[in-house]
This record gives C-alpha cells, sequence and structure tokens, in this order.
C-alpha cells in the first residue's frame, strides 16, 4: 500500500479484486470477547477477531473503515483521534472499526499489513486499500469523500443512524426521478434506474447529475455478474488481441470500476490512438462516459483529456 490520493474503487460482487485479501478464514478464529464503542464517535467501535465478521456486514449498508493499529502506538491513537471525529461529520455515512493488530494479528494477516497504523475499508464485503501512517485530516477526508463515491456507484448508500445531521447540513430531496433512480439501484434493480435516468433526461437534457447517474448505472451493468475467472478470461484476451474492441472495453470498465483509474483510461486512449473506422468511435464514446463516471474534475481525467485530445489529432 502507498499513501496516495489515487484510492482504488471497489468491483461490484464477483469481479475481479487485484489485490483482494481472503476474509473467510476470519470466521472461525477463537478470540477474547469483542470490544464496543469506546467514546469519540458513535460510529466507532473496537473490533476484534470475534466481532469482526458481524463488522464486515456493516458494509452491505455502509462503506466502512478499519484502522488496524496497536495500543503501544501514539500513532495509531492520534489517527484514530482523527477518524473518529470525521466519523462524527459523516453522520453514519461510514462505519470505523478500530483493531489492535497486537491482539488480533488474524485481522492485520488477512489484510496484508505491511505497517501500523493501516487503514482500509469494506464495501459489500469487498476490501480496498487506503493508507499506511497518521495522513493529514483533509488528506483522510479526500479518502473518505471518494469512498463514498465509490460506495454509490456499488449501491452502498445507506446510513447507520444515531447523531442526527445538523438541519443545515441537510440535502435538498432529489428529484422525483432521480429518487426512483436511487431507490431502484439500492434494491440492484439497474434496469429500473437506467430508465429512470434517461427519462430524466429526456425531460431535460442538460441534467448532470442524470448523466453521471445514467453512466454510473451503465458501468455497474456491465461489470455485474462477472466472476474473477470471466474477468482474468477478458484479461488474457485483451492481452492477446490488442486489436478485440470488446476486451479492451471489457477490461477498462474493470480498471474504473476496481480503482484502477488511470490504466482503464490510458487503455482506450491508446486503442483510439492506434485504430481507425467505426471501432475508434465506439472506444471515444465509451471513454467519454467513463469521463462522467469518474467525474470530470478529477487530475485523471483531465490528463486523460489531454492525451485523447493528443490521440485524436
Amino acid at each position: 500500500m502507498s499513501q496516495n490520493s489515487s484510492m482504488p474503487a471497489v468491483p461490484p460482487s464477483g469481479a475481479n479484486l487485484r489485490g483482494a485479501v481472503d476474509l473467510s478464514a476470519l470466521k472461525n478464529r477463537a478470540t477474547a470477547p469483542a470490544g464496543g464503542n469506546r467514546g469519540g464517535s458513535p460510529y466507532a467501535v473496537d473490533v476484534n477477531e470475534q466481532s469482526f465478521q458481524e463488522f464486515v456486514g456493516l458494509s452491505q449498508k455502509v462503506p466502512v473503515v478499519v484502522s488496524l493499529g496497536s495500543s503501544r502506538s501514539n500513532q495509531s491513537a492520534v489517527l484514530n483521534g482523527v477518524l473518529e471525529k470525521l466519523m462524527n461529520d459523516y453522520a453514519g455515512k461510514i462505519a470505523l472499526g478500530r483493531v489492535d493488530a497486537d491482539t488480533s494479528p488474524g485481522i492485520a494477516q488477512a489484510f496484508g499489513v505491511a505497517a501500523i497504523p493501516t487503514v482500509v475499508a469494506l464495501i459489500n464485503g469487498q476490501p480496498v486499500p487506503l493508507f499506511e501512517g497518521d495522513l493529514p485530516e483533509e488528506q483522510i477526508k479526500n479518502f473518505l469523500d471518494e469512498l463514498l463515491k465509490v460506495a454509490a456507484t456499488n449501491g452502498v448508500t445507506g446510513n447507520l443512524g444515531g447523531a442526527p445531521e445538523p438541519a443545515a447540513a441537510e440535502a435538498p430531496p432529489l428529484p422525483p426521478l432521480h429518487q426512483a433512480a436511487f431507490d431502484a439501484i439500492e434494491a440492484g434493480d439497474l434496469a429500473t434506474a437506467e430508465a429512470a435516468y434517461e427519462k430524466a433526461l429526456a425531460e431535460k437534457p442538460n441534467d448532470a447529475d442524470a448523466k453521471v447517474g445514467l453512466a454510473q448505472v451503465h458501468l455497474m451493468r456491465r461489470t455485474a455478474g462477472l466472476d474473477a475467472a470471466q474477468a482474468d478470461a477478458l484479461r488474457t484476451r485483451a492481452a492477446g488481441d490488442p486489436d478485440d474492441v470488446e476486451a479492451q472495453l471489457a477490461i477498462a470498465d474493470l480498471d474504473v470500476t476496481g480503482g484502477h483509474v488511470e490504466d482503464g483510461l490510458a487503455r482506450l486512449v491508446k486503442f483510439i490512438s492506434l485504430h481507425f473506422g467505426p471501432e475508434r468511435d465506439t472506444v471515444r464514446l465509451r471513454l467519454l462516459e467513463l469521463y462522467e463516471v469518474v467525474g470530470a474534475a478529477d487530475p485523471r481525467v483531465s490528463a486523460s483529456r489531454q492525451a485523447l485530445a493528443r490521440a485524436l489529432f
């Protein structure tokens, strides 16, 4: 893991998780009694090997952050204090689990922890490496903001409740079609979500939020149901035939969904630079849609747009 601002996104369940850890080995470990909330935030709890699976289950409702530290480490204590403060700021949209790697070494081993403290996340039970060390609060907040975006893309948009958000922080109600799409995503009905966003765009072609939402749903539909074997087969196919447009598009989807945004975008830009004809425009349109998913303000999108311009002209 490294301390950088490029946080990997999480693939839909079953997609190829490069670097993912196997959590199944933790199910039957015997440990000390579970910890609990020891102050700091109602959204933060102590987690050990006995309670870990229950905590992982929360990741189906909200993204969960796992702070792997040590009671002997002042750096861990400082980091947990910052994380607890941020949990209060997010008011139940993210949960924090504090793990003492000294007393719960199995959890640290499962995540392949190389240094203390290390912070990882889980969405729908799928692990996402975040960072090592005690970063500045603002940089940690950037990671968590991105984590929430990734969670929404994967249909994890719940709230743990508890302490209410200040009235000033409440977001205005979503437009009816947007709410319908949002509810459909939560229910796993991507076809209905797609139809709702399409209707919203038909009524208001300049609806930027609907355009982004539709791009996200398209990506979710394209990658839903892919298991690790299928993903590996697609990677082999794409590597063996650079002219296979379907394989290149599929791997770009998996890369972006899996957090390897630069790789996914660069793959399509390279294809465009080397090919002409109708398939070139097909790839260009997909690339533009992925820009919507990643975000127009994202520096990775800005860099890719410049590379695309060079490839086209």
